[in-house]
């Protein structure tokens, strides 16, 4: 039962990794930038989410509302205030070398207001674990409630982009923002929502992250920050259903490593695979070719 154990706890931990891309993947598919501070702003909803429950004393579900509505501000704050003045910009590095000091920053503000202790994130999902096979295996309420609420986020972003009027703006925008803009789009209206969904659900997954490893500092979301934006790129950049088909196999990779050849190699396994994967398919198993016109 050790291979079936270590396979569900791939897909729990692809499965908080494919949360996580899909705001790296929403935004460069619409936006055409990478946001590497999308990681920090995963720590930050789970710090939100802890002192919610340990200082406020809310229930588990508010507390992640509270932690969503905070990231939900936070990630357009941020765009508004680093990215949007620089979205014509001459160099797209100048994009870049802004969102890492945009990760910096909210990492030394967590720093100032939370210290550099590493903290216990408490678990507070009380659902039964299930057993199968008569005892042998035992699947944790965490691995179900982190596999679900990935599936149900993916079907539900899916239907939102495809059956509303914002989600069609935001295909729009994503395929051509001069002619979005001609045909009455508000690009930055849809750019901002962007941010908001992904910050949204960068909530989501810093509480589910720090329940599955229950252990809080100011630099918890970089690593899983940097898998998550693997896993985007792995699945196809850009690509909703990449982002969870890319983080559910990178997950499973990482634990495959990590029980059958090293637990210090692991990291190197999966960015070597990734390599791999790109050397053989450039744009991810799910990406697109696009051609220019020169």
């Amino acid at each position: 039962m050790s291979f079936l154990s270590y396979l569900i706890n791939g897909v729990s931990l692809g499965s908080i990794y494919a949360i996580i891309a899909l705001g790296y993947t929403m935004v460069y598919g619409i936006a055409k930038m990478l946001n590497f501070a999308h990681g920090d702003v995963i720590m930050i909803g789970a710090f939100v989410v802890l002192n919610a429950l340990n200082v406020m004393n809310l229930p588990v579900i508010p507390a992640i509302l509270v932690a969503v509505v905070g990231c939900t501000v936070l990630g357009v704050v941020i765009e508004r205030v680093a990215y949007r003045p620089l979205r014509n910009a001459s160099s797209p590095l100048a994009v870049l070398i802004t969102a890492i000091g945009v990760s910096y920053l909210l990492q030394n503000i967590a720093l100032l207001i939370f210290g550099a202790d590493t903290v216990s994130f408490p678990n507070r999902i009380t659902l039964p674990a299930l057993s199968l096979a008569d005892g042998n295996l035992v699947i944790s309420s965490v691995t179900i409630v982190t596999i679900v609420a990935c599936i149900v986020i993916m079907a539900g972003l899916i239907l939102f982009i495809n059956k509303t009027k914002a989600g069609q703006a935001m295909l729009a925008v994503s395929e051509d923002k001069g002619a979005a803009q001609l045909m009455g789009i508000n690009v930055d209206g849809t750019i901002a929502l962007t941010f908001a969904i992904g910050s949204a659900l960068a909530a989501i997954a810093g509480f589910l992250l720090c329940t599955a490893y229950p252990s809080l500092n100011p630099y918890t979301g970089s690593m899983p920050g940097i898998k998550a934006f693997v896993a985007a790129v792995f699945g196809g950049i850009g690509s909703v259903p990449g982002a969870m088909i890319g983080g559910i196999l990178l997950g499973i990779i990482e634990i495959f490593a990590k029980a059958y050849i090293s637990s210090q190699m692991a990291d190197a396994i999966v960015f070597a695979v990734l390599i791999v994967v790109l050397l053989v398919k450039p744009t991810g198993l799910l990406g697109k070719k696009i051609q220019e016109k020169v």
